[in-house]
């Protein structure tokens, strides 16, 4: 079987050869054999599990669950439903994140409508609201 360098792992799954070792460091990916030259030896496995990772993540994914679901891939036993339960969770935290985000939008939407440009920052209602704390979000 071919072995990949790091830096031919980094290539193929489109990452940074500092995020290899940062996931090695998460324990995303086994640290690999060494060669006797020091080199790490990866299996060409190690880029389909980087692609993971990295779909998990612009999924929205945290590290901590991306490791969950990566035990659930390849541990037999494991069972659809328990994706499914993180994936709902995951839609739950998303669609919070998305309503304090609205929340922000209409308080910030808000203060620029006041805003008089060209007056002088002490007089800004941006920054008065922003001292006094008005409309905190959240």
């Amino acid at each position: 079987m071919a072995m990949f360098t790091i830096g031919k792992v980094a290539t193929q799954a489109g990452v940074g050869v500092e995020t290899i070792r940062f996931y090695e460091r998460e324990g995303l990916i086994k640290e690999p054999a060494r060669r006797a030259s020091g080199y790490r030896q990866y299996e060409p496995t190690v880029v389909d599990r980087i692609r993971f990772i990295r779909h998990a993540k612009a999924l929205g994914f945290t590290l901590r669950e991306i490791g969950e679901l990566l035990d659930l891939r390849f541990e037999p036993d494991s069972r659809c439903d328990e994706v499914f339960e993180l994936a709902e969770a995951k839609i739950s935290d998303i669609d919070e994140r998305i309503r304090k985000l609205r929340k922000m939008r209409r308080t910030l939407a808000g203060l620029t409508r006041d805003c008089k440009r060209g007056r002088p920052t002490e007089e800004c209602p941006i920054l008065k609201a922003l001292e006094s704390h008005e409309g905190e979000s959240s």
